[in-house]
């Protein structure tokens, strides 16, 4: 009586294009790489490749020659392009021929996924029009501009609409490869893939990324000076009045260039900031929950709660977490 075969792995094209980012190009080969079935037997086969199997330059300053040629493409399950430096789609909205060839011979069942800024790849060959999708917080306004199709949207980890993934910048590969493993072969699989390259075992992909906030110059005009001088008094009482007579200007005048300038109202952006600044004080101090959000304005643990889990998507414990550890 014969025994069963396990089933073939799952192939995986990694596609490097120059400059490639060498931490997304390192994330699916890793994470992918490390998923067996309990009998030992890899689940993913990845192959990293290139246009050509000639050295590829990597952005952070040197070289990699990939194993394979653009010939991994025809026959892959899944197709992932990480983030990338090339010109074409990064900077014009167009593809070079040679990419669009390779690109061509992705066969129709294929999963495509891209890591950071290899979305404007796939926003280049066209397979993100009129789907939702990610990249990396800083390069948001680039993107729509080169295209405006795509539905992006910044505020998330990765997006999964079903045969074509996204992920935004950097780590946020790492929690999009997780979810595959996940989707693919279940829980237990994931977390010992997890557990093995110490990484968290799962952040949900509408978490927030995590983005970095500009604070006004207290110089300019406008309203910049009272959000200045509130940034400096968050933990204090705060409302529309004291900012408008900080200001200087009425309630409705106030208001209105308020939002002009910041797109939002000042409650919005004064519940915004006392969120980021929360953040902050998980981030970098021990003080107990209760107090951080004391701290910040927000008056109780479960009003911060509330908002972190609205604006991020997290509790604060599990915000902490993130970046102090247990």
């Amino acid at each position: 009586m014969c025994k069963n075969l396990a089933m073939p792995p799952h192939k995986v094209a990694v596609l490097a294009l120059d400059e490639v980012i060498g931490y997304d190009l390192a994330i699916p080969p890793q994470i992918l790489g490390e998923a067996h079935d309990d009998d030992g037997n890899p689940l993913y086969d990845v192959r990293v490749c290139g246009l050509t199997t000639q050295p590829h330059r990597v952005s952070a300053g040197y070289w990699i020659t990939p194993d394979h040629g653009p010939e991994a493409l025809a026959d892959a399950d899944s197709v992932i392009i990480p983030g990338t430096k090339i010109v074409g789609p990064r900077r014009e909205g167009t593809l070079p021929d040679d990419l669009r060839a390779a690109l061509a011979t992705i066969p129709p069942h294929a999963r495509i996924m891209s890591i950071c800024t290899g979305a404007f790849v796939l926003g280049a060959a066209g397979i993100l029009d009129d789907r939702p999708a990610t990249t990396h917080w800083a390069y948001i306004e680039e993107f729509r501009a080169l295209y405006p199709k795509v539905h992006i949207d910044e505020s998330v980890l990765f997006v999964d609409d079903g045969d074509v993934l996204t992920a935004a910048g950097l780590s946020a590969g790492v929690d999009l490869c997780l979810h595959v493993v996940r989707l693919d072969h279940g829980s237990d699989v994931a977390n010992r893939v997890a557990r093995h390259c110490v990484v968290p075992p799962w952040r949900e992909g509408g978490q927030s990324q995590f983005i970095e906030q500009t604070v006004p110059d207290p110089g300019s005009d406008g309203t910049a000076p009272t959000r200045a001088w509130a940034l400096r008094r968050l933990g204090e009482p705060l409302d529309l009045a004291a900012m408008a007579e900080h200001a200087r200007m009425s309630v409705r005048t106030f208001s209105r260039r308020f939002r002009a300038e910041t797109g939002l109202s000042p409650g919005a952006w004064l519940i915004r900031e006392r969120v980021r600044h929360a953040r902050h004080l998980l981030e970098s101090t021990d003080l107990p929950v209760d107090r951080v959000a004391e701290t910040a304005g927000l008056g109780s643990a479960a009003s911060l709660r509330q908002h972190m889990r609205a604006e991020l998507g997290v509790a604060p414990t599990a915000y902490r977490r993130t970046f102090r550890g247990n």
